[in-house]
């Protein structure tokens, strides 16, 4: 081939080259945008999935609590008014009747002691159903009130530490809060075999964040986080934007942390 004629086809070849270097490159591109287009999709359906669920976790919690503050309304309403009766009706029983037969009056007595005894009940589990006092003290005095009474009945020493009384929350939060805690109060004295138990909350910004410790025996392998008690703290807890971790600190005893955002829609 002629010099001249080498010439003119890398000439003519160039164009050619730069076009399909264009292609090449233009490809490349949309390739990487198209990548990027679905990762980017992937995500939105992720964090869609995800609020569908925290959604319907959300609304699961509510509809539980208003089933319980129903379930203790009525309870509080209807059956202890029917005890009470039932008490004053055998107390009068008592003073008209119960002189002619001490084995009547025996027996008085003792419908009126398992009246009464179920009237305590009644009004125990109609307060851990939806505690009125919640509603009108706040999280830490609902709390304070709690302890003293594990306190009178020589159960278990408890601390507290918390910024205030914390009234100013959401009362949806403080509600979740107060069955997180008394859940890890039960678990404590049905299975840690501990006389201590310590409470920290702390405001930290836009977060609350809590400690719970206990001087028991701790977590065993078989029961870490799989109860049914432990999935409906953690449920809580996620419903609201926050994380729980359950675990054996350094000494080997139990403890619980919690982190809650106080504005999660930043």
């Amino acid at each position: 081939m002629e010099p001249g004629s080498h010439i003119t086809f890398i000439n003519t070849l160039l164009p050619f080259a730069g076009i399909v270097f264009i292609i090449a490159v233009g490809v490349a591109f949309l390739s990487q945008q198209f990548r990027k287009n679905l990762y980017r999709r992937q995500l939105e359906q992720e964090q869609l999935k995800k609020q569908h669920q925290l959604d319907l976790l959300r609304s699961s919690i509510q509809a539980q609590e208003q089933e319980r503050k129903r379930i203790a309304q009525d309870m509080h309403d209807e059956l202890g008014a029917a005890l009470s009766i039932t008490r004053m009706h055998l107390l009068q029983v008592e003073r008209q009747h119960g002189l002619q037969s001490e084995q009547l009056l025996e027996d008085l007595k003792n419908i009126r002691s398992l009246t009464e005894s179920s009237l305590e009940s009644m009004r125990r589990i109609s307060h851990e159903l939806m505690p009125a006092q919640l509603e009108k003290f706040g999280l830490i005095r609902t709390l304070e009130t709690v302890i003293e009474q594990l306190h009178a009945a020589g159960t278990i020493a408890i601390g507290l530490r918390a910024p205030g009384d914390l009234s100013a929350l959401d009362p949806q939060l403080q509600l979740i809060l107060y069955r997180v805690f008394m859940e890890l109060i039960n678990n404590t004295l049905k299975h840690a075999e501990a006389n201590k138990i310590e409470l920290e909350l702390q405001l930290e910004h836009d977060r609350l964040t809590a400690r719970y410790t206990d001087n028991g025996k701790g977590l065993s392998h078989e029961t870490n986080g799989s109860g049914l008690g432990w999935k409906s703290m953690e449920g809580r807890i996620s419903a609201i934007g926050g994380t729980l971790a359950l675990e054996n600190n350094e000494t080997g005893s139990f403890q619980a942390q919690l982190s809650i955002p106080l504005n999660p829609g930043h």
